[in-house]
């Protein structure tokens, strides 16, 4: 095949793509050609944790280190800068496939790769470049996929990328291509896993399960199995090279996941008052796994983008708001209700403040795939035939299940049994799975209407399929006449009232507020909802009624093939567009030197500072709990036993809750008493934990003298004269509170062997070298004896003693401890996993299996040996 036939058969999707690139550039032009940055929350702590590693790589030759000091008064970097030399490799080959546009606008990059990557999966089913173009448009901009980019949540957002190729090279292999698939399959496993968002590749596991068994049904029925069968074949293989190809950041994210909290619980889950014990997980607590579960009528948003409202914004920043029906008594009865608020010292807020008045405690925005797509969807479980749309329906409730979470008893189940459910929390994202469904399955519905365009045309109605007859129908009531009814009635949905605003107004009625006040109140917020609700059903009954039309005039023959996927592409990317814009926005994007302010040292930081020992910080200056400071701005100057992440070490998310909530609230307490005097402050008996953590500075605001020196911090080792070995975590945790830290321990039974049998003396311990993964101690002590540091213990440090090794230990639950024998002694401990060496060289070597099938692909292709095996079925090409 000569270079010009090559060009000639790529040209339209080389169209294709760079139509891709022009709509990713448009959405984001103001802020690119402004030079702005992306301003989302995960954004802003990801920068507050980079800084201690970029410091690091600036000292250490490029080095990484595993081990940060900032954040939790020390937690491995596997799950908060993973970085591997092999990993680093395969990143660069996903910003190849992304042409390279993250680096000069990361956003845009996000957008294209959402689009190329859906694109690659429909051209896998062989449909035309124009009918994949529009299959990839109406999966790109589905609102989630926007919103995430805004909430920086950027590991999520490059997995679900790579996800829909990943699946392309599934496809690929049932058409019977099993060279192309296995390498297209190998490559974005590889890709979509080293995007490092284990929860998301995990939901699209059971659409590729469920694609699989529809395609082993029809190997069945066409009595093809030996050919299902070496799909599957290269497909598991496949799948186990990009698995290899990130081996590094798997087995260690693994390894993490085990000390997290994303493991099994040690300690006997605590009721809430008043409640029953929950059963302990295999990961996450129970409550915490379904805290943001999708309402089950909330779903409805997937065709009305704002049925429970948009979003957890003010709903005096809504554009014209103040011509919806019911505002201006709203506005009174709010600015009443504040005033008694107020003067009665709650800090209660007025209800129907808050825009959104959905179930979960806030939101973005919604899930909404497209008023179109949802007709398409429903249409297409009619009039597409095949197992394949079975798995797409499969696949669908099964994320509506996962999604609704404590609101569907199944869930139960999932938790104690499905294999790693427990691992996640958030499980209103598995909607990400319907939003992959339902596009795709719209698009299968498009090409059975090319097929059988009888399907579609309002002639020969007594003649018409059964199929049509019922689908059709069905597909518009549901839909466009839901929508309209929504319209015309939105009452039909019930007040529009959340439950927290519900709960205040009970509260009101309790507390004397007069009936007609709290009526007149409820009646205003029921109005303005409806209003907005209302007016976004017509809106997604003006999109279904313009997509039906223009399919209408395809089937009369009034258009072309191509002419109807440019004009429903211009609907649905309008459509979908303006909710988009909702959410991710101009707004979303600050100046880099706002973004800087974020950090900008403090006259607190900087007294702090000066200071030029070993110790560590708590913030309390952060307007809320100094254990979720989503900005992480303490953690980039300071080594602060607080931070933000969402899987911290499980150990010390139970000191936080079991101990060292409680006594910073008792310290705090203390000190304000004192006056700032802490000579009068008993802080040994009131924060023995607190100063285990060698918690030296308490910082209650940004200026110089709102900072508290603590003179009570342990410092960073010492010796202990008593031990009590206890048999489990909970007994450790119960014999930690009011310990005498400085003198006393705790230690579970298993590390008996390792710290029993020493003397136990008093000695001196000073650190003469401290950095990240290597920590340099000069002890000394006539008897020997067990020393304690005031450093998180966990497994991989590794400790010497005058250059021999010795075994740490872990005592008051969280921290490491040595016997040290009598003398003066050097004691180093360092953290350099032997694993990572060993997990990249295998990770290379993967990685060169699946070059090597692409070039061995190619080099078939180029000398036309690739071909579909006889009785894979091809996927026909869009009529004209």
């Amino acid at each position: 095949m000569n270079f010009s036939n090559i060009m000639k058969k790529a040209a339209p999707d080389l169209v294709a793509v760079l139509i891709f690139l022009a709509i990713s550039i448009a959405y984001f032009f103001t802020p690119m050609s402004e030079g702005l940055v992306l301003g989302g929350h995960d954004s802003v702590a990801a920068e507050g944790l980079k800084q201690e590693q970029v410091q690091y790589k600036q000292h250490h030759g490029g080095e990484v280190s595993r081990w940060s000091n900032a954040i939790f008064s020390g937690m491995p970097t596997y799950q908060t800068a993973p970085s591997y030399s092999a990993t680093d490799t395969l990143n660069k080959v996903g910003y190849t496939f992304g042409l390279g546009t993250i680096y000069w606008f990361p956003a845009i990059s996000f957008l294209f790769v959402y689009l190329l990557g859906f694109y690659i999966l429909l051209r896998a089913f062989n449909f035309k470049p124009y009918l994949a173009a529009l299959g990839a448009i109406l999966w790109a901009f589905s609102s989630y996929f926007l919103i995430i980019i805004a909430a920086g949540h950027l590991w999520k957002v490059m997995t679900l990328a790579f996800i829909p190729p990943t699946i392309g090279g599934l496809v690929l292999c049932y058409r019977g291509k099993y060279l192309w698939g296995g390498a297209v399959t190998a490559l974005f496993t590889a890709l979509q896993v080293v995007s490092n968002h284990i929860q998301m590749s995990y939901y699209f596991i059971f659409v590729m399960a469920f694609m699989a068994v529809a395609y082993l049904v029809d190997a069945i029925v066409r009595r093809k199995m030996g050919s299902w069968l070496k799909a599957t074949g290269v497909l598991i293989v496949a799948g186990l090279l990009g698995v290899a190809a990130n081996l590094p950041n798997l087995y260690h994210t693994y390894q993490y996941a085990q000390e997290s909290m994303r493991g099994k619980a040690e300690l006997t889950a605590q009721p809430a008052k008043g409640q029953a014990a929950q059963k302990a997980t295999s990961g996450l607590d129970r409550d915490y796994i379904t805290m943001w579960s999708y309402g089950i009528d909330e779903t409805i948003t997937l065709l009305i983008p704002d049925y429970k409202g948009g979003g957890s914004s003010s709903i005096l920043d809504r554009e014209n708001v103040e011509d919806l029906p019911g505002y201006d008594d709203f506005y009174q009865c709010a600015g009443q209700t504040q005033q008694v608020f107020q003067q009665s010292g709650l800090q209660a807020t007025p209800p129907g403040l808050n825009l959104y008045w959905g179930e979960q405690p806030f939101t973005v925005g919604p899930v909404y795939v497209g008023a179109l797509v949802c007709f398409l969807f429903v249409l297409g479980l009619f009039y597409v035939k095949g197992p394949v749309k079975w798995a797409l329906l499969a696949a669908t409730v099964l994320s509506l299940l996962f999604a609704w979470g404590k609101y569907v008893g199944v869930t139960d189940f999932f938790i104690d049994h499905l294999p790693m459910y427990a691992k996640f929390r958030t499980v209103s994202s598995a909607l990400v799975i319907a939003e992959f469904t339902m596009p795709l399955l719209a698009i299968l519905c498009l090409y059975e209407i090319s097929k059988r365009k009888e399907l579609f045309q309002l002639t020969n109605w007594k003649q018409a399929p059964m199929v049509k007859k019922v689908g059709l129908p069905v597909a518009t009531v549901l839909t466009l006449g839901f929508c309209l009814l929504v319209w015309l009635a939105p009452g039909v949905t019930g007040d529009c009232i959340s439950q927290s605003d519900a709960s205040t107004f009970d509260y009101m009625r309790q507390a004397g507020f007069p009936a007609d006040l709290v009526g007149r109140y409820m009646a205003a917020i029921t109005s303005m909802h409806h209003a907005i609700l209302s007016a976004d059903a017509l809106r997604s009954a003006f999109i279904i009624v313009l997509g039906i039309l223009v399919i209408w005039a395809y089937a009369a023959n009034k258009l072309q093939g191509w002419l109807m996927c440019l004009l429903l592409g211009i609907i649905c990317l309008t459509d979908m567009w303006q909710i988009d814009k909702r959410y991710l926005n101009n707004d979303s994007f600050t100046e880099e030197s706002v973004m800087e302010e974020n950090f900008t040292k403090s006259p607190a930081d900087a007294r702090v500072l000066q200071d030029t020992t070993y110790y560590r910080v708590v913030n309390l200056g952060t307007g809320g709990s100094p254990f979720n400071e989503t900005s992480n701005a303490t953690s980039y100057y300071h080594h602060s036993i607080g931070g933000y992440h969402a899987a911290k070490l499980h150990r010390y998310q139970d000191l936080i809750d079991r101990q060292l909530n409680n006594e910073l609230q008792q310290f705090v307490n203390a000190v304000n008493n004192a006056q700032g005097d802490m000579s009068q402050v008993k802080g040994d008996s009131i924060s023995p934990v607190l100063n285990m953590l060698n918690t030296k500075y308490f910082m209650f605001g940004k200026q110089a003298d709102q900072v508290v020196l603590n003179p009570y911090a342990n410092g960073n080792g010492w010796f202990v004269s008593n031990i009590n070995f206890v048999k489990n975590a909970d007994a450790e945790m119960a014999g930690l509170t009011g310990l005498d830290t400085k003198h006393k321990a705790v230690a579970d039974e298993k590390f008996r062997a390792v710290l029993d049998g020493s003397p136990l003396d008093s000695g001196s311990v000073q650190v003469t070298a401290h950095d990240l993964d290597c920590l340099k101690y000069t002890i000394s002590s006539p008897k020997g004896g067990v020393v304690v540091f005031s450093e998180i213990y966990y497994p991989g440090w590794t400790a010497t003693i005058d250059g021999k090794p010795a075994e740490l230990g872990r005592v008051n639950y969280v921290l490491r401890a040595l016997k040290v024998p009598a003398g003066k002694h050097q004691v180093v401990m360092t953290f350099h996993p032997a694993s990572i060496a060993a997990t990249n060289s295998v990770a290379y070597a993967a990685l060169a299996v699946i070059i090597a099938l692409f070039a061995f692909a190619l080099w078939r292709q180029s000398k036309g040996k690739e071909r579909t095996s006889n009785g894979a079925e091809e996927c026909s090409k869009l009529a004209k």
